[in-house]
């Protein structure tokens, strides 16, 4: 085995002791696969300026884990917006496998990357779709129908609020990824968490394992439905943060 990826899978266990939260080797080598295919799609399309081995199980293995510091994800229906590289979705996946998950992104060829490390992973129950979460959240095949949706998404806790709380049913949690300290930035989201029918239950701040790396995890309760007119059509959340 090669020395890195020995020392990384060392690490990368270290980490999880931390987190609590115990893998067998089979999930072990899932990540691992997930690492390799990520690099070697990385070549040809830009999925990652995060390339090296270590800071892959720091800033995107370890990171999208973290959620466990709020809450413990089982066999919940999951959404994650605006996934990307699929972090947080991904590794959720792998770690709680008996989660069904979906991954949702606006760019076509992240998908297809998307559904070539579920297919090598031999993932079951999670599915990679192509869409805008302002479009997505108004159809009745995904509006209000997740207990949980999460985001690691880089946007405004108020403009992502009104991407991702539409998917979250009565008595669900949305749980964005933050770094370090957003007290301002929450303080700003009230108006939007409150107009889209979520309410703050936690909000945790803490450093990520092995590192100084600080984060923010905020678990907003859906406490009654979202109003129809929300999400706004494309663009206007951006522009016009509620």
């Amino acid at each position: 085995m090669d020395y890195n990826i020995g020392q990384g899978i060392i690490n990368f266990k270290e980490g999880l002791k931390n987190l609590n939260i115990e893998l067998d080797d089979y999930q072990i080598k899932q990540f691992m696969d997930y690492y390799q295919i990520l690099i070697d799609w990385n070549k040809k399309m830009n999925l990652t300026s995060i390339t090296e081995l270590p800071e892959v199980i720091h800033k995107h293995f370890l990171d999208s884990l973290s959620i466990v510091n709020v809450y413990r994800p089982e066999d919940e229906k999951i959404i994650d917006v605006g996934t990307g590289a699929g972090f947080p979705g991904i590794p959720i996946k792998i770690a709680f496998p008996n989660t069904r998950v979906v991954l949702m992104d606006s760019l076509k060829k992240r998908i297809s990357f998307l559904d070539e490390v579920i297919k090598n992973l031999n993932l079951y129950n999670i599915d990679a779709v192509h869409g805008r979460a302002e479009d997505l959240g108004r159809d009745q095949t995904f509006r209000e129908t997740f207990d949980l949706c999460t985001s690691r998404a880089v946007a405004k806790l108020s403009v992502l609020t009104e991407y991702c709380l539409p998917f979250v049913k009565k008595g669900g949690y949305f749980i964005p990824y933050k770094s370090g300290n957003i007290n301002d930035e929450l303080q700003e989201a009230q108006n939007a968490i409150k107009t889209l029918g979520g309410s703050v239950r936690n909000h945790k701040e803490f450093t990520l394992p092995l590192t100084d790396i600080r984060r923010s995890l905020i678990m907003i309760e859906k406490i009654k439905e979202t109003p129809k007119k929300y999400p706004r059509t494309a663009g206007k959340p951006a522009k016009e943060p509620l």
